[in-house]
């Protein structure tokens, strides 16, 4: 039992001290003359992002409301703990005249205000839509505030929860005469979860998105969940037991480069500049990745515990290894929830109804959906980008390289998902 407490204890505490990791991690066949993003492996594409010097220009501020709260359950009892998440948290960008407004999606443990979702929300923005930022069901903010079953992890759910939030936030909009039509996009699981959402608007025809963009999603959340977890234990060199001097090694890289004056942004060109001494070889780089969402695993967990009082981080009778965190937790917690309510749910058709396969009738002919990813994006299998291209068609850009999310923010990136958002063919 105290060996499993100090397996987390490290991910618990990283998640206080560098919070801002986590939003590292957690982003047709591309038929362009030329693809010049300049960096070419997709580790280090996915850390360091685009650099400022290949990025379209962006404003430096935004007429924006970066913090904005919505009740969602008024009458849910919070644990005292989470006495600041009641409400749950959003940013709003906006235009002074009519415009089409764009629901935002976060990654994976990412915020409405991690530097991804910022990022988005200026690109979005300067093309001349309302955005409107939401954190990911796996943020800890969402699972208090706005998670029906506080148990993020079944992406149908969790696309419901989004789906709620979204009906109530333009049900409070206090100036619905600005806004001409709805549109929606995330990335990573938020990618993903955005294609679930609009299979629930075509039911319910509440909002009618125009279009939506998928940008880097996971073919099947539980599979990708479990190569960026095993990303950690499989890089560590010496393995896990040698946590603490890669932990050790990390801030004391992260801490002289910051003494150097080569702070800028620890999801930007900071870790550009610092990138050979922070992760000197592409293992490390590997075990970085996992790290970081090995942190928001460990906020997740500790939140759906305390939210659901299943005694989850310190059980009577769970005997887990300690490169099993992701699956053990869909395995032992989340699927026992869904099956108690379903009893002859197995846990293949469970994992298999968080995969958009399971919703590909709908993805293959409704010609509003759209999906940007990358050939060496990690989180996908091998036949995945095949799948896509093959299910979307001319719908799906797959770009050569660019890691997972690391070219999001790439001139070439940017100027395709305007594009796609605003041409008026095939639109529903």
């Amino acid at each position: 039992m105290s060996s499993w407490k100090n397996f987390w204890r490290p991910f618990l505490l990283a998640g206080i001290l560098l919070p801002v990791l986590a939003g590292l991690a957690l982003a047709g066949f591309f038929q362009a003359k030329t693809y010049d993003y300049p960096i070419a492996d997709p580790i280090k594409a996915t850390i360091l992002g685009t650099p400022a010097s290949c990025r379209p220009p962006l404003p430096k501020s935004i007429r924006a409301k970066q913090y904005q709260t919505i009740e969602i359950f008024p009458d849910r009892q919070v644990p005292d703990v989470f006495w600041y998440s009641r409400e749950l948290r959003f940013a709003v960008a906006y235009h002074k005249k009519k415009a089409p407004l764009i629901f935002m999606i976060a990654g994976t443990g990412a915020g409405y205000d991690s530097a991804k979702m910022k990022l988005m929300q200026k690109i979005f923005y300067q093309a001349g839509f309302h955005v409107v930022s939401i954190s990911s069901p796996t943020h800890p903010n969402f699972i208090v505030s706005a998670s029906e079953g506080s148990l993020p992890g079944d992406i149908r759910t969790d696309a419901a929860d989004l789906y709620r939030v979204m009906k109530k936030m333009w049900q409070e909009n206090r100036r619905k005469d600005l806004c001409s039509d709805f549109y929606l996009t995330g990335y990573s699981l938020g990618g993903s979860e955005a294609a679930f959402v609009a299979q629930l608007d075509e039911k319910e025809k509440f909002f009618n998105f125009r279009k939506v963009l998928m940008i880097n999603p996971a073919l099947n959340i539980y599979d990708s969940a479990v190569k960026m977890d095993r990303m950690l234990a499989d890089n560590i060199p010496g393995g896990l037991d040698h946590f603490d001097d890669f932990y050790r090694k990390l801030i004391n890289s992260v801490t002289k480069s910051y003494v150097q004056g080569d702070f800028v942004d620890l999801s930007g060109d900071f870790f550009y500049h610092a990138y050979s001494e922070i992760i000197p070889n592409d293992q490390e780089g590997k075990a970085l990745i996992g790290f970081a969402f090995r942190i928001s695993l460990a906020n997740m967990l500790f939140t759906a515990d305390v939210m659901t009082d299943s005694g989850y981080l310190v059980p009577k009778n769970l005997h887990l290894s300690r490169t099993d965190s992701f699956a053990a937790y869909a395995r032992d917690l989340l699927y026992p929830a869904f099956k108690a309510k379903e009893p002859g749910l197995t846990f293949e058709k469970f994992v298999a109804r968080s995969s958009l396969r399971s919703i590909e009738d709908y993805l293959r002919h409704s010609q509003k959906i759209g999906l940007v990813t990358n050939a060496d994006d990690f989180i996908l299998a091998p036949g995945d980008t095949a799948y896509f291209k093959e299910v979307f068609g001319d719908r799906a850009r797959i770009y050569p390289r660019g890691g997972h999310c690391g070219n999001l923010g790439y001139r070439d990136n940017v100027e395709y998902m305007i594009n796609f958002l605003k041409d008026e063919q095939g639109r529903q």
